[in-house]
């Protein structure tokens, strides 16, 4: 098991101090390629999704091209929001303000009144579109229009591994958000296989391996339970080895997604995408869950009662415990956090989240993006 050169400490007004966030959110959640959806949410023509992020609300759209596009959720007329937060399927979006209408592909398609108006600017024929693209069954985009957010020189071959997950085929069969802390410190969690045996022994079991393996590709991290299944590798030769042995873990996607999988009756993948709040203190978490086939109604029940019992861990297990660490930070803002040298997963977010919030501005940034390495083997 790899470890950390040694103890690395994070102080606690960095999850607590307000301008601290503020350059968190303008160079991190402003800058960076996000995961904004994922496909099967998108999976037939003319749907879409809109959530908020970083204050910018988002519309993302696959239309009648079956091409995947990402806008701001305003109209061009007044600003107003066309849709509210969710996902479904709509072929024109009518703003509710004064009925101005546009199509899945974002183009201005009617005006009401329009002999009446009068003539609009000439960048006016449209929904304000940001640069997104669809890769492994994610939709990843930016929320700042005319940024290049350098998407191939971020994912950094991580999503070539993705996409052996087989996201882009697979069924969404459910979806439910949960409120939390702030956002480090529920990423905190998501990067921790330390806590597990102790935190959930009710719930996973007390004989829940805590050591593992954190292959990186640069932000992004695969960790992997030094469990059974890797121990089953040992001296058979790596052209052998089962791909899903290969692919178990959870993926992380920096910085705000992870990937897991679970046994039921087949494997069930739960992409949790946590988003900031208004503040330093909150966030939300949406999980949406996956299968590789589609579900009879037995099946269904089965993926119901383990998201129930999945909402249960995060809600009152996880982000209990990480409410009360924050509580704990604010009330003592001298004091530090300790990442051990077996908590490796947790000591490179925060080595990132510092470089990038150093990096001050686009130059900074695709230096840092010219860095990035991965320490999964070839």
């Amino acid at each position: 098991m790899p470890l950390g050169d040694q103890v690395y400490e994070v102080p606690a007004h960095k999850y607590t101090d307000p301008a601290r966030w503020e350059l968190e959110i303008e160079r991190i959640f402003r800058r960076v390629p996000l995961v904004l959806g994922i496909g099967p949410e998108l999976g037939d023509l003319n749907t879409y999704r809109a959530l908020t992020v970083a204050g910018t609300p988002i519309l993302i759209t696959r239309g009648a091209d079956g091409i995947v596009r990402s806008f701001i959720n305003s109209c061009r007329h007044r600003g107003s929001r066309l849709v509210d937060d969710g996902h479904g399927t709509k072929k024109r979006f009518t703003c509710p303000y004064h009925a101005w209408t546009y199509s899945a592909e974002g183009k201005l398609v009617g005006i009401t009144d329009r002999s009446l108006f009068g003539d609009l600017v000439a960048d006016c024929d449209g929904l304000i579109e940001i640069p997104c693209i669809e890769r492994a069954g994610l939709v990843f985009g930016s929320v700042v229009p005319g940024v290049d957010p350098h998407f191939d020189e971020f994912l950094c071959g991580y999503d070539d591994m993705l996409e052996n997950l087989g996201l882009a085929d697979a069924h969404l069969v459910g979806q439910q958000s949960i409120p939390g802390p702030g956002w480090k410190i529920v990423y905190d969690g998501y990067l921790d296989l330390y806590h597990i045996p102790y935190l959930h022994r009710e719930t996973f079991g007390s004989d829940w391996c805590n050591r593992g393996i954190y292959d990186a590709w640069g932000p992004h991290q695969r960790v992997s339970p030094l469990d059974h299944r890797f121990l089953q590798l040992d001296g058979v030769p790596e052209e052998e080895w089962e791909t899903d042995q290969l692919l178990g873990g959870l993926w992380t996607i920096f910085p705000h997604v992870s990937i897991a999988c679970f046994d039921c009756d087949g494997p069930l993948y739960m992409v949790s995408q946590l988003f900031p709040g208004s503040g330093p203190f909150e966030s939300v978490t949406t999980q949406s869950f996956l299968t590789k086939e589609p579900v009879d109604d037995h099946r269904l029940s089965l993926i119901q009662e383990q998201m129930k019992f999945l909402l249960g861990v995060v809600r009152d297990e996880d982000y209990r415990t990480c409410e009360g660490i924050q509580q704990s930070l604010r009330g003592n803002p001298a004091r530090s956090v300790l990442f051990g040298r077996n908590e490796v997963g947790g000591q490179r977010f925060h080595q990132w989240v510092d470089a990038l919030v150093e990096a001050s501005d686009m130059n900074g940034y695709r230096d840092l993006l010219s860095t990035m390495e991965t320490t999964f083997p070839e």
